[in-house]
């Protein structure tokens, strides 16, 4: 039986009190992180094979379905205000389309045929990657797409929670984060979708950091898109640079991000 599937450790959750299933959740969320430490070799090596095409502007795909493709069009949708990159340098995919992401649409996960078609719409390029999700390691949506893929020359990777799974088996990498059965048997929007989001963080910033969309260690591309982050740019320029705030400000809001102001400033000053 495939770990997601096997019952849960705990049994008559029902009949227990609020503090022990909130206490009973925590303790199984607690070894995830050690679940994915066993995969750093394995998401080390992909991120190594990434870089190459994307420094030569290709693109990252995320294909999914459920919870699994929720996370991946998560990560993507968060990598533009982030990293102040386009918003189709990471896309993400899920199976039945954006409706998809608020409502299941039936038996859309079952369409082996369904991710290459959506792939094809972005006019796929031989520098692209396409990275499948799924928990089960079972989705035909994931394994179709993650198949056509390999056949056009794509660089594919999976992010699943069982080990030796069919979708495993055909991804060139293979991450296997095996977390346990779930504390609600089968609920892999539990440990699992939290693994894969781990996974999801560790590849899109490790990936944006070698890509010099990071400085020291602050979002100094971050989209300025809100009074909090005005405030925080604001503050990196005053560090950077040893002025007022004033001063700061100003140079953010007419430069739009801290780096374009912090290198318009010293370019000034030469």
């Amino acid at each position: 039986m495939r770990t997601t599937e096997q019952d849960s450790l705990y049994s008559n959750l029902e009949q227990k009190s609020v503090s022990e299933l909130i206490h009973g959740i925590n303790s199984e969320d607690q070894k995830v992180a050690l679940a994915v430490n066993e995969q750093l070799p394995v998401i080390s090596d992909f991120i190594q094979a990434l870089l190459p095409r994307m420094k030569q502007g290709g693109r990252l795909f995320y294909i999914g379905a459920g919870t699994s493709g929720r996370l991946g069009i998560l990560d993507a949708s968060e990598c533009p205000p982030t990293f102040g990159v386009d918003h189709g340098l990471v896309v993400g995919l899920i199976a039945g389309g954006d409706r998809a992401i608020r409502k299941a649409v039936e038996n859309a996960e079952d369409n082996i045929n369904g991710a290459w078609k959506d792939l094809k719409e972005y006019l796929i390029d031989m520098n692209d990657t396409v990275i499948g999700i799924a928990a089960s390691g079972t989705t035909p949506y994931v394994i179709g797409g993650i198949e056509a893929a390999n056949k056009y020359g794509l660089l594919t990777a999976c992010i699943t929670c069982n080990s030796n799974s069919p979708l495993g088996k055909i991804a060139q990498h293979e991450i296997a984060v095996v977390v346990g059965p779930e504390y609600l048997t089968g609920s892999t929007r539990m440990k699992s979708g939290t693994a894969q989001k781990m996974v999801l963080n560790m590849i899109t910033t490790t990936t944006m950091i070698k890509l010099d969309r990071v400085k020291g260690n602050k979002m100094v591309d971050m989209q300025l898109s809100n009074d909090k982050l005005i405030d925080r740019g604001t503050r990196m320029i005053m560090q950077n640079l040893d002025i007022t705030s004033k001063l700061a400000h100003e140079l953010l809001m007419e430069h739009g991000s801290v780096r374009a102001a912090v290198d318009f400033y010293k370019n000034e000053r030469k």
